[in-house]
C-alpha cells in the first residue's frame, strides 16, 4: 500500500497541491487526471522520491518495491537489452552483478563461498531463476524480437528503446508502478498487450495518460487532480467524465428543480454499477458505486474549448474520386496506385503503421503535394479544410498577435470583438489574444488551427493527427465536435477512442495494397478476415 499524508507543494505563489492525503491500494489502477500544467507528472515524481514535497510524505509499506517507467530513453546505451529490463529490480540485478564477480574470480576464497551461498540464496528468494525467461515475454508481448535481446540498446531504434524502458518498469512484479504515458510511440498491438498486462496486475498502478480508451481500459479509480486537491473517484474516465459534467449542470443550473438533475446523475451511476460485472473488480466496485452520492462528485474547473464545425453548404453526392495516386519521396515509394472513392456521410480513418503514406495522402488530395502520377477529383459542391501534421509554417516568424492571425482566414472581414469572442471560446481569454502567433505552445497553435478550420464553413475536413499536443479536455470537445459534424471527414490520430467514436469507415495503406472496409475501428480490429487480410498484405 502506498500511503501519502499532508502533500503539498508550491512554485512561489503558484500553489499545485496542498493537503493531499490518498491511499492507494493494491488491485486498483488510478488514473490520474488533470489540466496541463496541473503537476501530474510531479506528482508522480514526489511519489517516486525524485521531488521532494514542502510538506507532508510518502509512505511504502516495510520490504515492498516501486518501479516508475524512466523517460530518458539514452540512460542506456552500452547495456544488452534483456538486461535493461532485469534492471528494473535494483536488488535483484546487483546480486546478480555480484554473485558472477565472484564466480569470476580466479582465486576463490573460502569467504566468497560463504558470499556466494547467501547471494545464492537471495537470488532464489528474488525469483532470479525465472528473470530472463520473464523479461523476454515481458519484451515479447511489446513486440520486442528475440532476436534484439541480445543487442545493445544504442543499436536499437527510439520506438523500440520506449518499449524496453516500459519493459523495466514492469518487471518483477513491483508493489507499485507508477507510469507516466506508457501509451507513447506504441503502435496499437503493443498498447493491447499493455492494457491485458495492467487488468490482470494484481498490485498498485498509477497512470498519467492522454489516451482516454487506454483509461477507460485498465483504470479502477480516477485521482483527479483539480482545485489543487486530488480527489479519487470510483470507476473508469468516461464514468468519471459524464459524471463531472452532470456535476458541473447541476452546481450551475440555480433556477432550475435540482431533484430532476439528481436522478439524473443517480440513474447514470446505477446503469455503470449494472456495467461494473464486465470487470475484474466486478464485486468490490459495485458496491463503492452503489454508495455514490450527489456530493461525492464534484464539479471540474478545468475548460472545453468550445469545438463545433458548421458547413455553409450541403454536401452532394459526388464527393471525392481517387485513381492510381503514386508518390515516391527519397527513394522510397510511400503510395503506390490508391484508389477509392469518398462518399457522402462517410468519416473516413486512415490506420496502420505507415504514417508516412497516409501524411502523403492527405497532403496531395489538400493541394499540399503533387503526385508522381494518378489524379483526385473533388466534387464541385465540396469545400475542404486541412489540418497538417506540422502546422510550424502557419505560425514560424509571424509577427502578429492572435486576433489578427486568425483575421486572416475569416471569410466575412469579422470585427475585433467577434473575433476576440471567438477565441475566447477556445480559451484564449482577455489579454491572452494579444499573444503573438509565434511563441505558442503546441496545444495553443492546434487550437488556432481549430479555430481557421471552424471558420471556414467547409463540408469537408481533412485532419492529420489533431489530437497531438491537446490535453484531454481539448481532445474531448475536438471529439464531440466531430462527431457531431454533418459533414464528411477522412483524418489520421494514434487516439483509439477518437477512432472509435468518429469513423465508420477504416482505410490502410499496405505495401501491397490498400484495406477499405465500412465498420468502425473496433469492429476492424477484431475481424478475424480483416486481419488475416492485413498479415498477407504485410508479409
Amino acid at each position: 500500500m502506498l500511503t501519502v499524508t499532508n502533500i503539498g507543494l508550491r512554485y512561489g505563489d503558484r500553489k499545485l497541491f496542498e493537503d493531499v492525503n490518498i491511499k492507494f491500494t493494491p488491485g486498483n489502477c488510478y488514473g490520474l487526471i488533470g489540466a496541463n500544467g496541473a503537476g501530474k507528472s510531479t506528482f508522480l515524481k514526489i511519489l517516486s522520491g525524485e521531488v521532494e514535497a514542502q510538506t507532508g510524505d510518502v509512505h511504502m509499506n516495510k520490504g515492498e518495491r516501486m518501479a516508475i517507467l524512466k523517460q530518458n530513453h539514452f540512460e542506456y546505451e552500452e547495456h544488452e537489452v534483456l538486461k535493461v529490463v532485469i534492471m528494473g529490480h535494483s536488488r535483484l540485478y546487483e546480486v546478480m552483478q555480484e554473485k558472477d564477480a565472484i564466480y569470476m574470480k580466479e582465486d576463490f576464497s573460502d569467504e566468497d563461498g560463504m558470499r556466494a551461498a547467501e547471494l545464492e540464496g537471495e537470488f532464489a528468494e528474488l525469483n532470479g531463476w525465472e528473470a530472463e525467461s520473464e523479461a523476454a515475454i515481458l519484451l515479447k508481448g511489446l513486440g520486442i524480437s528475440e532476436d534484439l535481446h541480445t543487442k545493445k540498446m544504442s543499436d536499437i531504434t527510439g520506438g523500440e528503446k520506449v518499449k524496453v524502458l516500459l519493459a523495466q518498469a514492469l518487471f518483477g512484479k513491483p508493489d507499485v508502478l507508477l507510469l507516466d504515458e506508457p501509451t507513447n510511440h506504441l503502435d496499437i498491438k503493443a498498447i493491447q498487450w499493455l492494457e491485458e498486462f495492467l487488468i490482470n496486475f494484481e498490485n498498485t498502478v498509477i497512470v498519467v495518460s492522454h489516451d482516454r480508451h487506454f483509461l477507460n481500459k485498465v483504470c479502477t479509480h480516477i485521482a483527479d487532480l483539480d482545485y489543487g486537491k486530488i480527489q479519487i473517484y470510483v470507476g473508469n474516465y468516461d464514468f468519471w467524465y459524464e459524471s463531472s459534467q452532470l456535476a458541473s449542470r447541476l452546481a450551475s443550473d440555480v433556477n432550475r428543480k435540482k431533484e430532476e438533475k439528481i436522478k439524473e446523475l443517480q440513474a447514470f451511476i446505477a446503469r455503470f454499477s449494472a456495467n461494473a460485472s464486465k470487470s475484474k473488480q466486478a464485486t468490490s466496485r459495485k458496491k463503492l458505486l452503489d454508495k455514490i452520492s450527489l456530493d461525492d462528485i464534484k464539479p471540474s474547473s478545468r475548460r472545453y474549448p468550445y469545438v463545433n464545425f458548421t458547413p455553409e453548404r450541403e454536401i452532394g453526392n459526388d464527393l471525392l474520386r481517387v485513381e492510381g495516386l503514386t508518390k515516391t519521396i527519397d527513394g522510397v515509394k510511400v503510395l503506390d496506385n490508391v484508389n477509392f472513392i469518398m462518399n457522402k456521410d462517410d468519416k473516413i480513418a486512415l490506420v496502420g503503421s505507415n504514417e508516412i503514406a497516409n501524411t502523403t495522402l492527405l497532403k496531395i488530395i489538400s493541394g499540399e503535394m503533387e503526385p508522381d502520377s494518378g489524379t483526385f477529383k473533388w466534387g464541385i459542391t465540396t469545400t475542404q479544410a486541412y489540418f497538417p501534421r506540422d502546422n510550424s509554417d502557419y505560425f514560424e516568424g509571424i509577427d502578429m498577435n492572435l486576433v489578427d492571425w486568425l483575421r486572416q482566414y475569416s471569410p466575412n472581414d469579422q470585427t475585433e470583438s467577434f473575433l476576440r469572442g471567438f477565441l475566447g471560446r477556445m480559451l484564449f481569454s482577455g489579454e491572452e489574444v494579444m499573444k503573438k502567433a509565434s511563441v505558442l505552445s503546441g496545444g495553443e497553435k492546434v487550437r488556432c488551427m481549430l479555430s481557421k478550420m471552424m471558420l471556414s464553413g467547409s463540408n469537408v475536413l481533412l485532419l492529420d493527427d489533431p489530437t497531438n499536443h491537446l490535453d484531454l479536455e481539448s481532445i474531448t470537445a475536438l471529439n464531440n465536435g466531430l462527431i457531431n459534424f454533418k459533414g464528411s471527414i477522412i483524418f489520421t490520430s494514434h487516439d483509439h477512442q477518437f477512432i472509435e467514436t468518429i469513423a465508420n469507415r477504416i482505410i490502410e495503406i499496405t505495401p501491397k495494397g490498400l484495406v477499405d472496409k465500412q465498420m468502425t475501428y473496433d469492429d476492424y480490429l477484431a475481424d478475424a478476415s480483416v486481419q488475416q487480410q492485413l498479415s498477407e498484405l504485410y508479409s
